[in-house]
């Protein structure tokens, strides 16, 4: 293994440091960075050539990805993540200018001061994902930020109680209260939010003919939000099941993601005509 090698290993862009504790000498590390086999974001860091452009700089500028920028990086369910790089900042740094080279140039980051929720390593590069929830929650929108947490949960990368253990304040302790892990997207997480005002029970991934339903209102209204994959055959498995439930007496509204996050008010529409009928209803 090259020295290369090893500073890939542990993710591209590393603290000299981290090298030194492999085994490797300071030396090794002057000659290759010499020899172009590692380059130096910043003092006491290195890098592959071709490491990741937001890890080299995160460590150029002394910062770390986070919020909106880490949930993207973590899988988590954004709706807009906007153009520009979230970095979170220990509240005693300077200025903060950090830029990730594009085809079209740099781009200047939101940069987050405050204390973190969770202490964060002085190694790492990217914010743990409880830190990455608490700034999402007082960044975005609440319903945005609630579909952040919920897709969190979802992926199991945090828990409830886990949560609920947690010193979060203001927004991000709203935002805690009101989530749940029974969204498997954020189409699903916007429906109970956005129907509350009806009044009317909403009871998210409940079992019915063998299958999940994504919301059930009432007890005979099933609104069932598609995202990217209702195509080919889930759309038609998707399909059968709508017809075992309307045989079984349920209404059965689908709508998909441009109509939920576009076009909200024809779905809203949908729903409230049908609860007029009293659709929602068991006959």
């Amino acid at each position: 293994m090259t020295i290369a090698d090893e500073v890939r290993t542990q993710g591209g862009v590393v603290r000299v440091r981290c090298v030194r504790d492999a085994g490797w000498s300071e030396r090794a590390v002057r000659a290759a960075v010499h020899g172009g086999q590692l380059v130096r974001p910043r003092k006491g860091w290195v890098a592959v050539p071709g490491a990741d452009p937001m890890l080299v700089a995160a460590a150029r500028d002394g910062v770390v990805l986070s919020c909106v920028t880490a949930a993207v990086r973590l899988g988590l369910w954004v709706l807009d993540a906007g153009d520009r790089p979230h970095v979170a900042a220990n509240p005693r740094s300077g200025g903060v200018s950090i830029r990730t080279e594009t085809s079209t140039g740099g781009r200047r980051a939101t940069v987050h001061w405050g204390r973190p929720v969770v202490p964060r390593h002085p190694n790492a590069l990217v914010d743990p994902v409880e830190n990455v929830l608490a700034l999402v929650a007082g960044c975005l929108p609440r319903e945005q930020a609630l579909a952040i947490w919920e897709s969190a949960l979802d992926r199991r990368l945090v828990t409830l109680p886990e949560l609920r253990r947690l010193p979060y304040r203001g927004r991000a302790r709203d935002v805690r209260e009101a989530a749940s892990p029974f969204s498997n997207s954020g189409l699903e997480t916007f429906i109970p939010v956005r129907l509350a005002w009806l009044g009317l029970p909403i009871v998210q991934q409940v079992w019915i003919c063998g299958h999940r339903v994504d919301a059930l209102i009432g007890e005979r209204l099933v609104l069932q939000a598609d995202g990217g994959s209702h195509i080919g055959r889930q759309r038609e498995l998707d399909n059968a099941h709508d017809a075992q439930l309307m045989l079984l007496g349920y209404h059965v509204i689908r709508v998909g993601y441009d109509r939920i996050v576009n076009h909200w008010h024809e779905v809203q529409d949908l729903v409230t005509r049908a609860v007029a009928q009293g659709l929602h209803l068991e006959r």
